[in-house]
Formats: C-alpha cells, sequence, structure tokens
C-alpha cells in the first residue's frame, strides 16, 4: 500500500539492536511497505550518515530530523556507550526527542515495568530504592531479567516522571511482552489509513507547508 498522506513522514525507529534483530526487520517493513513511510532506523542502514561526525551525532542528528519517533524500550540496555556508566545512544536519543518535543511513540518491556513497579514498593532498613536516587544505591547481580536499572530510568524519562500529571503531554509508554505486542501498536498508531490516519494527516500537511515555504523562499 502506497503512503495516502499529503506529505510522506519519517519515522526514526530508536531501539537497542542486537536483542531483536528480527522484531525491528517486522516493524520496519510494517512502517516502509506496508505504510509508506520514510523509516530510519540503524539496524537497516537507512539513517542518513555524514561522515564527518561520529555515529552518535549522526542518531542525534536524525532525532532532530525526523516527523515521528517510535522509541523501543527492551531490558538490554545497548552496548552503544561511549564510556562506562556514560548513557547508551538509544537513552539520548530518547532524551534528545523529549528535548525537542517530538511526537513521540513509545514502548516499554513488561520486564522493566515490573523492575520498577517493585523498587518502587520496597524500602530497606528506611531506605526507599524509589526513583533514580533510590535505584543509585543499588547494584544488579544477574542481569537475567533487566541488563541495566538504566533501563528503568529511561520508562521513567519517557513518562515524563517528576512532571505533574496534570501537565504532562506526549508521555504515553506502552508496556509490551512480545512481538505480537509491538506490531499490533506500531499498526494502530502508524497506519495512514487506521484509528491514527487525522493526526497523521494533521502532521504531513503541517510538513507539506513547512516545505512548500522553504521552496518558496528559494525562488524569491
Amino acid at each position: 500500500m502506497g503512503n495516502l498522506l499529503a506529505s510522506p513522514l519519517t519515522v526514526m525507529v530508536s531501539s537497542t539492536v542486537y536483542d531483536k534483530k528480527g522484531l525491528l526487520g517486522r516493524v520496519f517493513s510494517v512502517l516502509a511497505e506496508s505504510f509508506g513511510h520514510e523509516v530510519w532506523m540503524s539496524h537497516k542502514g537507512t539513517i542518513p550518515v555524514n561522515p564527518d561526525l561520529h555515529n552518535f551525532e549522526n542518531c542525534l542528528q536524525a532525532v532532530e530530523k525526523c516527523d515521528l519517533f517510535l522509541g523501543i524500550i527492551s531490558p538490554f540496555y545497548g552496548t552503544g556507550i561511549v564510556e562506562k556508566n556514560s548513557l547508551s545512544i538509544t537513552h539520548l536519543e530518547l532524551l534528545r526527542s523529549i528535548e525537542l518535543k517530538k511526537p513521540r511513540f513509545m514502548l516499554c518491556h513488561q520486564n522493566v515495568a515490573t523492575a520498577r513497579t517493585i523498587l518502587n514498593s520496597i524500602s530497606y532498613m528506611g531506605t526507599s530504592f524509589k526513583g533514580v536516587t533510590g535505584r543509585k544505591k543499588l547494584e544488579l547481580l544477574s542481569k537475567s531479567y533487566i541488563s541495566d536499572l538504566k533501563t528503568i530510568d529511561m520508562y521513567e524519562n519517557a513518562s515524563l516522571e517528576g512532571t505533574p500529571v496534570s501537565e504532562r503531554r506526549n508521555h504515553w509508554v506502552q508496556e509490551y511482552q512480545d512481538g505480537h505486542d509491538v506490531i499490533n501498536f506500531v499498526k494502530t498508531c502508524f497506519d495512514p489509513v487506521g484509528a491514527n490516519r487525522v493526526y497523521l494527516d494533521e502532521i504531513s500537511k503541517r510538513k507539506r507547508l513547512q516545505n512548500d515555504e522553504v521552496s518558496n523562499d528559494q525562488y524569491t
């Protein structure tokens, strides 16, 4: 099916790769081949690359230039880290999308959400493990359930934890258990003739208008 929007939309897919290559391939197929979006995904080699820049800079520029941001938070934090204890590139992409107020469609694996709920509900000798500050007191002895406590930080970043609930916008985080859940969410949110078509059409028309204005400026 071709893209029926006024102007094709660019979707940046932000995710760890090595733990979900098959799933990312399916997501790419749905977004690009079924719905006609331009998809920027490092796994598929479709992110525009400037050889003069660091890999992280190329990824962050893609976040800045995309129309829609699709983020997948998994139990695996990722290996794209500049130095020990620094943030992963997937985490940095999420933070940049929040900073730029990009339209975000976020998924978070059930393991991450469950780990957060458990840690938020317990304390030891009066010490709470809730929030980033509380979790700094902890160290994972096993990485079989989640690989890094910063996956929980990502969940809270995406849901705008710390912002008053009444003031939150663009903070939906959909929990998923398997690839079927992910594909259902992607189909619901990105199908140009589906349930979310009115919103997608608004974004597309806005992009078309901006492109027309740029073109007119070039010839005046």
